[in-house]
């Protein structure tokens, strides 16, 4: 890296200044201009060895300029900088070729390595797929160092296949992140699948997945695709997957590992030809040491693993994102509103425990049920008085009986098939998720004592012992 040629372009005098004497102490030639123009010329002429531009210059967007240097010198690496700090800044960098992209302002220090970097690695001498992006619709909102962060991570990842798990509370926008994967990703004219495993009994699990053919168990009258094949092509999104149960991670484990799967009944392998999106709210490892979530699955799905950070920890993008969700209001129809100073900074000031969804719903609660054209803070303190938020729900959910228990999982059961209905024979299925639980718990307390646990469920025990073996039931032998 001795006497590397560096050349910069950025119309900013200061920031010239400053990476000229970093990178000359290190040893390095360094030329600057303050226009696309020269920074071209040098580049046509073949000179430097590497180049570090901005994408808003005067002349020409440093965007556009780095497509030609990859047309006549795809081995040049390129670092892009950029105050323009959005996720589509940064997709669009990395989709036309640039080694890195770093957000302003940046770090001296992380600048000086990424050049290291950048001079020591081979260039892979691609010229990379470019995407049609909308400048209207940005699937993630925020310009702070933590979202920064996921942005470069996500720009990197849209040219792969890698399997990626998604780390965040409730409200964070885990789907947006996959979403935007896949929106921008190698597989963006595929179908995007979504499907929340908390949602899904256990006994469902297998064919709601993989799929099942005509006759495979009672009930089932006709073929029904699974997950994996409507997503054939695409993406699919396994959210709360820390939600899901022993029994059907092994399942999954053998698809990842394998590479093909059988739908239920059937005998055929069925290649997998999908990317995997997981995400979750819970930590896996602990329950990975609560012997709840098998390590081996973990490090299948955590090959690339993003955390998204609560509102809490990112309270300056609170501004961007109520001027976007007001925006969002108005063309649904809502009346125009903004929001005064002061109510921006109780905003600010308050600790969202239910995130980006509850800023969200308040944003809609205020356009809808507030006359005022400019919402003021009184208006603020009176709904985050009255909001809910921050009710432990699982204290809330203790009052709850069983059939609202079972009405609420069919409920969200359904709700996430969309508008499409549930594989056939559902009816077959739930009562033996309701009752597989049921029986183990019952020879729990009895010890493993069939004929007792007959006894209190009121059955024969013959009829216990067949249940037992259908349901795959493991028998513990205790005290009889």
């Amino acid at each position: 890296m001795d006497n590397a040629s560096v050349l910069i372009a950025d119309d900013d005098q200061a920031i010239r200044t400053v990476l000229t004497q970093a990178l000359t102490r290190i040893g390095m030639d360094v030329r600057s201009t303050g226009n696309a123009a020269t920074l071209w010329q040098w580049v046509e002429h073949g000179e430097g060895d590497l180049v570090i531009t901005d994408v808003v210059m005067p002349d020409e967007n440093g965007l556009d300029l780095l497509t030609r240097i990859r047309k006549v010198r795809p081995d040049l690496r390129v670092i892009v900088m950029s105050a323009q700090n959005t996720l589509l800044t940064a997709v669009k960098a990395s989709e036309r070729g640039a080694f890195e992209y770093l957000p302003k302002p940046f770090d001296l220090a992380e600048l000086v390595q990424v050049v290291r970097k950048a001079l020591m690695a081979r260039s892979e001498n691609r010229v990379p797929k470019q995407a049609e992006i909308s400048e209207e619709e940005l699937p993630l909102i925020g310009r702070s160092p933590a979202m920064q962060e996921i942005y470069r991570v996500l720009a990197r990842l849209m040219a792969t296949d890698l399997t990626v798990m998604i780390a965040g509370e409730s409200g964070t926008g885990k789907e947006l992140v996959a979403r935007a994967l896949h929106d921008y990703g190698k597989r963006r004219d595929g179908p995007f699948v979504a499907v929340n495993m908390a949602a899904i009994p256990r006994e469902l699990i297998e064919s709601e997945l993989f799929g099942h053919e005509k006759g495979a168990f009672t009930g089932a009258t006709t073929r029904s695709s699974g997950r994996f094949e409507q997503a054939r092509g695409g993406t699919l999104f396994l959210d709360e997957i820390g939600d899901m149960p022993i029994e059907a991670q092994t399942r999954l484990l053998r698809v990842l590992q394998e590479g093909e799967y059988t739908t239920v009944g059937g005998r055929s392998a069925i290649r997998v030809d999908v990317r995997i999106v997981a995400a979750t709210h819970r930590d896996l490892r602990q329950l990975i040491r609560q012997g709840m979530f098998r390590e081996d699955l973990f490090y299948r799905l955590n090959v690339v693993p993003i955390r998204l950070p609560p509102l809490r920890e990112r309270k300056e993008d609170i501004p961007d994102l109520v001027r976007h969700f007001l925006a969002l209001a108005q063309r649904e129809g809502l009346p125009e509103k903004s929001v005064d100073g002061a109510a921006m900074q109780r905003l600010t000031a308050y600790n969202w425990p239910g995130n980006i969804r509850e800023l969200e719903n308040l944003v809609k609660r205020l356009v809808a049920l507030y006359s005022e054209e400019v919402i003021g803070s009184a208006a603020i303190d009176e709904e985050l008085l009255d909001s809910p938020a921050g009710v432990d729900e699982e204290a809330s959910d203790k009052s709850e009986n069983l059939s609202d228990a079972v009405e609420r999982h069919l409920r969200a059961y359904f709700a996430a098939h969309g508008d499409n209905s549930p594989p056939a024979g559902l009816h077959d299925r739930i009562l033996r998720e309701v009752e597989r639980p049921l029986i183990m718990l019952s020879l729990d307390a009895t010890k493993g004592n069939q004929l007792k646990a007959a006894s209190m469920l009121g059955l024969n025990r013959n009829t216990l012992r067949k249940k037992i073996r259908d349901l795959g039931i493991p028998v513990v032998r205790g005290a009889r």
